[in-house]
């Protein structure tokens, strides 16, 4: 197939001093594919996928945007038009919350890139979703997460139970909006 002729995926665009968030599109999959392969990106998500899994996922993934209008953002870096990685609002059937997630490609850890998209998800979800809270489902050997939940000020919660085929537990940290909007700025957010 050829992707240059597939019409970009209808939904918002998201601007940050470095990132674009946007919808998944069908040009995405090399980069998912990739990510979803690599071991240590997985290893707090289910482990790594060969890519006809990857591509359900990824197929998942919009068809959460069709069905619900929200759903990850592929994170796009402004400077090379590379995928990076995938972010933000995930609410499917039986999930424990409003969850903001992530999952970055590696080589881009320890880069601010996370922090800096989930920044903006996090500000799109309270305004334009309504929601009034959100989680994010960590595992609980996951150290980078959890400081990353932290660094956004979220708390921890409660351990919950991912529902089917998943199964596992895992830690919900979250905040309220109120919370959230009540933070002093940090990292170039403003509260609003």
């Amino acid at each position: 197939m050829d992707v240059s002729a597939v019409p970009p995926s209808d939904g918002p665009a998201l601007e940050t001093a470095r990132l674009i968030l946007r919808p998944t599109r069908v040009g995405d999959f090399e980069g998912w594919a990739a990510f979803a392969a690599d071991a240590e990106s997985m290893r707090f998500m289910g482990g790594e996928q060969p890519r006809p899994v990857a591509w359900r996922a990824f197929g998942l993934m919009a068809g959460s945007w069709a069905l619900y209008g929200f759903g990850m953002f592929s994170v796009i870096e402004k400077a090379t038009g590379r995928w990076l990685g995938r972010l933000g609002p995930w609410r499917p059937d039986g999930w424990p919350g409003n969850e903001i997630g992530w999952g970055i490609v590696r080589d881009a850890w320890g880069r601010g890139i996370a922090f800096e998209a989930a920044v903006a998800a996090i500000d799109w979800a309270f305004a334009t979703l309504g929601w009034q809270d959100v989680i994010h489902c960590i595992d609980a050997q996951n150290e980078r997460s959890r400081a990353l939940a932290q660094r956004l000020g979220s708390s921890w919660l409660r351990r919950v139970v991912l529902p089917p085929p998943l199964g596992q537990e895992v830690d919900a940290f979250g905040q309220t909006r109120a919370a959230w909007h009540a933070r002093p700025a940090q990292g170039g957010r403003r509260p609003r």
